[in-house]
């Protein structure tokens, strides 16, 4: 079964290592921020560089590089931003997307909570479902890392079944018992 998968985030820049794997591995992804703003780390952990969506990849990097290249190009988020650009050209907000998922795959609770509450705010037009998962995944690189494999391990799970509705529950009690985490789930409707 080809499915869509959307994974949001709030700001875990680590994370997005993951929408990488599955990418590379032939899935149809996308990757959507679930804050009002575009939020990167600064010079200080209550200093970050907040951006408007909108703000391309390009004028975020070129923004950076002039406050202070040496920084941003230790902690990564100069390469984290060149290998964006070459994806797309902006960060996008979830709230605003066009485009219907048959998955979406939260790494956090709290961007899993924002999904839905913003999902349950809207009249569904077309009583289409969408599948709302959430594994908490920390915000470091080996856990990163760790995330990016299990969310495709769980996107060929999902992908191999002919029949998503009436198999995921099955489906994401085998995925939690095989990798040792709680998984949420919630049906909506777009």
């Amino acid at each position: 079964m080809v499915l869509t998968f959307l994974v949001p985030r709030s700001s875990k820049l680590k994370l997005s290592v993951k929408n990488i794997e599955l990418i590379k591995k032939g899935y149809d992804v996308r990757s959507f921020g679930t804050g009002d703003k575009v939020k990167l780390p600064g010079s200080a952990p209550d200093k970050p560089n907040c951006y408007e969506f909108g703000t391309s990849y390009e004028e975020i990097y070129n923004d950076l590089m002039k406050k202070d290249k040496s920084l941003y190009t230790q902690n990564g988020l100069l390469h984290m931003l060149d290998r964006n650009r070459r994806i797309k050209p902006e960060p996008e907000q979830f709230q605003l997307a066009k485009e219907k998922f048959d998955i979406i795959i939260t790494c956090e609770e709290r961007v899993y909570d924002q999904c839905l509450e913003y999902l349950e705010s809207r009249i569904p037009e077309e009583n289409t479902p969408v599948h709302v998962i959430n594994i908490d995944i920390q915000d470091n690189h080996e856990e990163a890392t760790i995330g990016a494999f299990m969310i495709c391990e769980l996107a060929a799970l999902l992908s191999g079944t002919e029949d998503l509705d009436n198999d995921i529950d099955e489906l994401l009690h085998e995925f939690e018992t095989r990798c040792q985490r709680n998984v949420l789930h919630c049906v909506q409707f777009y």
